[in-house]
């Protein structure tokens, strides 16, 4: 009987034993997440009399509108130099990626050291390193200026194509390693295997590679988009007005003008937009399915 009621303890407390384990995370997420976005879904129902007046709550919705008819410019153009900047990445990344994972050898630790190594500066200092390489008298524009249809007085500082770089060279990193992991863990004797059957090498990539290093893929595209649609470092240093990004009317509404509700609408806004995109971009890529 007291064995019976011991093992009957022990089963409860086993039963317990993954929310304890769950319990600091879903802490964390109470705390830093969830108390942030109801202060500031509170923040964008309030109105503000005044520049230096405390908002009050008052379940005004006009921010919202606001939001969408006076910034839609800036969504657009967010959303549009993210989705440029997230293919230039895949583009550029997963070849780089695919190198590494089958023809780095005992180098491919130094070589992913390699692609981390511009996270030892700093965000704000790299961006603004690229000012200096881009300016209109520099090495790069000059090269650029010799293209038959640019001519002499053409220019890449503070035009989209300078923000797109700068937003692709900061983010590409994310997209190089998930795309490294799901590389990794593939069986490379798959496409062996192919070409025994007859598969020509392309085909044998496009059929069993490509497939495998989706999970790896649309990690990478994620963690590229969702933070270079927020960004705002790099359309004020290497843009220009006509280039603001959505990030921008945010950080000048709450650290210059302090129009907190304002600001508060427009985050909100981008992360339901943001989150509707990745629920559809997950969708259509159907990697639940996939295991590598």
């Amino acid at each position: 009987m007291a064995a019976a009621t011991t093992d009957d303890t022990g089963l409860r407390k086993g039963r317990f034993a993954p929310y304890g384990l769950l319990s600091p995370g879903i802490l964390w997420l109470l705390l830093f997440f969830l108390v942030p976005v109801v202060m500031l879904v509170k923040a964008s129902l309030s109105t503000k009399p005044s520049r230096f007046a405390e908002p009050e709550f008052a379940w005004d919705f006009s921010n919202y509108t606001a939001a969408l008819s006076e910034y839609s410019p800036e969504f657009i153009r967010s959303f549009l130099y993210a989705g440029i900047a997230t293919v230039l990445a895949i583009l550029i990344g997963y070849p780089l990626a695919y190198w590494i994972a089958t023809c780095g050898g005992r180098w491919k630790n130094f070589l992913i050291g390699l692609v981390v190594v511009p996270f030892f500066t700093s965000y704000l200092i790299r961006t603004i390193a690229w000012t200096s390489i881009l300016q209109d008298d520099g090495v790069v524009t000059g090269l650029y200026q010799l293209l038959p249809w640019v001519g002499s007085d053409g220019r890449i500082l503070a035009t989209p194509m300078a923000v797109v770089g700068g937003l692709t060279y900061n983010f590409i990193s994310f997209m190089i390693l998930p795309i490294y992991v799901s590389l990794e863990k593939i069986d490379f004797r798959l496409t062996e295997a192919a070409a025994d059957l007859g598969c020509a090498p392309w085909r044998a990539f496009r059929k069993v590679v490509l497939p495998l290093s989706l999970p790896g893929i649309f990690a990478g595209s994620l963690l590229v988009f969702i933070p270079a649609a927020g960004d705002y470092l790099n359309a004020r240093y290497l843009g220009s007005p006509q280039t603001s990004m959505i990030g921008t009317v945010v950080q000048n509404k709450f650290l210059v003008q302090f129009d907190y509700p304002q600001a508060a609408a427009l985050s909100l806004v981008l992360m339901v937009i943001i989150t509707v995109m990745v629920l559809v971009y997950s969708r259509f890529l159907g990697t639940e399915g996939l295991a590598v």
